[in-house]
């Protein structure tokens, strides 16, 4: 199991609730959202099974920061081997789920 975390500078704060979301399976992972603590960085904390892909992790997620607001953030990920595109869909899919649900 390899664990890091990415902190991705934000240029937009998001208002959100916790959500969960996605399953921790083989080829699947689950997404965390809650609030952090800084509304100008996204906090994002890895765990995940496949190792040496740190720098595809950073890229799936600063597009993802590029697209969303999501100061304010922090996520977490616990991934079993998930490809980049399932990330995003779960990512997208938390994001969405966590501004749903906030007041």
């Amino acid at each position: 199991m390899e664990r890091f975390e990415i902190k991705l500078p934000a240029a937009g704060a998001a208002a959100a609730q916790n959500a969960l979301c996605g399953v921790v399976a083989s080829g699947n992972l689950e997404v965390l959202v809650e609030a952090g603590s800084d509304p100008a960085m996204c906090a994002v904390e890895v765990n995940t099974s496949a190792h040496g892909f740190r720098e595809i992790w950073e890229a799936v997620l600063t597009d993802f920061s590029s697209r969303h607001p999501v100061g304010g953030l922090r996520i977490a990920i616990n991934d079993a081997g998930a490809t980049p595109a399932v990330v995003s869909l779960r990512l997208a899919q938390a994001f969405e789920s966590s501004r749903s649900e906030a007041p």
